[in-house]
């Protein structure tokens, strides 16, 4: 019998098979919608948003904008499900996901706009022409820029750090295009493989990290797996790279003031992060927001000094129509903010609620079931990195999170690991990837970077091996 309080609508719903029986929560049991009109409506929803995420090349819009919108459609869905199945807490499963976000975003937010800061300060133009300078040969800057990818990428996101290593590899390699394709591949391995060792690697690392799965220095397990990742790959690939010499280099860029204070306020701010999460058990976003609460009153330090230093800035500048900006300005901390990736961290947004709402809906114990419970976690995680070429790796680590399958602390870090690297088998798998994509167009391609996906996958395999030899006491 439904209710009495239940509106006629809803009880037509359950009429005609759209929504569920409430009985189906009787005894405190967890409801199962997967099988209702409701649930398979706010599944297609979820995919059609998706679709959109992987046509954004082609139709131009932005990844985040449809999942922001299938977030709400599907959070209402649930309400609904949920308010009809005499079970009124949708609303404190929510609000339990936009906690797990918040943290997230905070986190986020600091991190990219301390490596704003230090791109707008011109620490990451000045390695560049450094490196330049140097006249490496090819092949001696094929192993440079990889290997720097591969030890950046722990403390850098892996985007930026394949968008540095790019423009190193574009602007020395110009003539030959098939040094930067390789070299453009290369990173994108490297740099994912480099960023799945530890929590400021990657998205994934930090969501593991901070669901408190594993400990910040047990990620270190996996350095020897990730560098199987990219130096198995990197050695088939190393015999295909020109024997030549860069053409000659160009006037070098120099750091502006406080550029090395801003990399070592970056550094105290990791250390606040970990020993506050370690030590006193305290969310990670609270000492990333207290280290960049000292980036905010240095970069006021560093805009008085322009203010009161610079012919250049103290000048009278020239007028400008009201709505334009003057192209010489004093630093501004809040420009380093408003460069924050926001597409990225609105996509993470969309992702993260309208994976919660499905999970609150019953599909991620469907999914559980399928992979875990059936195959084993062993396989399923494999299984998670291969599709993390295809679906991004943020969805697929909330999904497994959300599940919480029981695991050891091995497949923990396997999950970690495959979740991180899988998506280097394609170019369109990681953000690294698909950045570089941009940055050297026409050159390295979703093709060429396809040629080389068996010495890849090689890797993937090795890494797997690897870990399942060096970690064994952890399964």
């Amino acid at each position: 019998m439904i209710p009495s309080r239940i509106p006629r609508w809803l009880a037509a719903a359950t009429a005609a098979g759209v929504l569920p029986s409430p009985v189906l929560a009787a005894g405190g049991a967890a409801p199962d919608f997967t099988i209702t009109g409701i649930g398979l409506a706010a599944l297609v929803v979820f995919l059609v948003a998706y679709a959109f995420v992987i046509a954004e090349e082609f139709t131009h819009l932005r990844k985040s904008k449809a999942m922001v919108v299938a977030a709400g459609v599907i959070w209402v869905l649930v309400a609904i499900a949920y308010e009809h199945a005499g079970m009124p807490g949708a609303g404190d499963l929510l609000r339990h996901d936009l906690e797990g976000y918040g943290e997230l975003l905070l986190f986020l937010l600091s991190a990219m706009t301390f490596v704003n800061t230090l791109q707008e300060r011109n620490i990451f133009g000045a390695l560049r022409d450094w490196l330049i300078a140097r006249r490496f040969s090819l092949r001696a800057l094929f192993w440079i820029t990889g290997g720097l990818a591969f030890f950046l990428s722990p403390v850098l996101d892996n985007m930026t750090t394949a968008l540095v290593m790019g423009a190193v590899v574009i602007a020395v390699g110009a003539g030959y295009p098939r040094f930067i394709l390789l070299a453009c591949t290369n990173i994108v391995v490297a740099a994912n493989a480099g960023g799945a060792f530890s929590p400021f690697g990657d998205i994934t690392t930090l969501m593991v990290w901070q669901a408190g799965k594993m400990r910040f220095e047990e990620f270190f397990a996996l350095f020897l797996p990730a560098a199987a990742n990219w130096l198995v790959p990197a050695l088939a690939m190393t015999f295909a790279v020109p024997r030549a010499a860069p053409l000659a280099a160009g006037p070098r860029s120099t750091v502006k003031p406080g550029g090395f204070v801003v990399a070592a306020l970056f550094g105290l701010t990791v250390t606040m992060t970990v020993a506050g999460h370690n030590f006193l058990h305290l969310p990670p976003a609270l000492g990333m927001m207290t280290g960049l609460g000292l980036l905010s009153i240095y970069g006021y330090v560093i805009r008085r000094g322009e203010l009161n230093g610079s012919t250049e800035v103290t000048n009278p500048l020239p007028a400008v129509p009201a709505g334009f900006k003057p192209a010489t300005r004093p630093f501004d901390i809040f420009i380093s903010l408003k460069r924050v990736e926001w597409d990225t961290l609105m996509f993470f947004y969309g992702v993260v609620i309208s994976v919660g709402g499905l999970g609150a809906l019953g599909y991620l114990q469907l999914l559980a079931a399928a992979t875990y419970a059936d195959l084993g976690p062993f396989v399923a995680n494999v299984l998670v990195g291969i599709a993390s070429a295809v679906v991004d790796n943020i969805p697929i680590m909330f999904a497994v999170l959300s599940m919480d399958p029981a695991m050891s602390d091995g497949h923990w870090l396997l999950v970690t690991l495959t979740a991180g690297v899988g998506g280097s088998l394609l170019s369109i798998g990681s953000a690294a990837g698909v950045a570089l994509m941009g940055q050297a167009r026409g050159i390295y391609t979703f093709f060429g970077h396809l040629r080389w996906s068996w010495a890849i996958a090689l890797g993937y395999v090795a890494s797997v091996w690897v870990h399942r030899v060096v970690n064994a006491a952890l399964f």
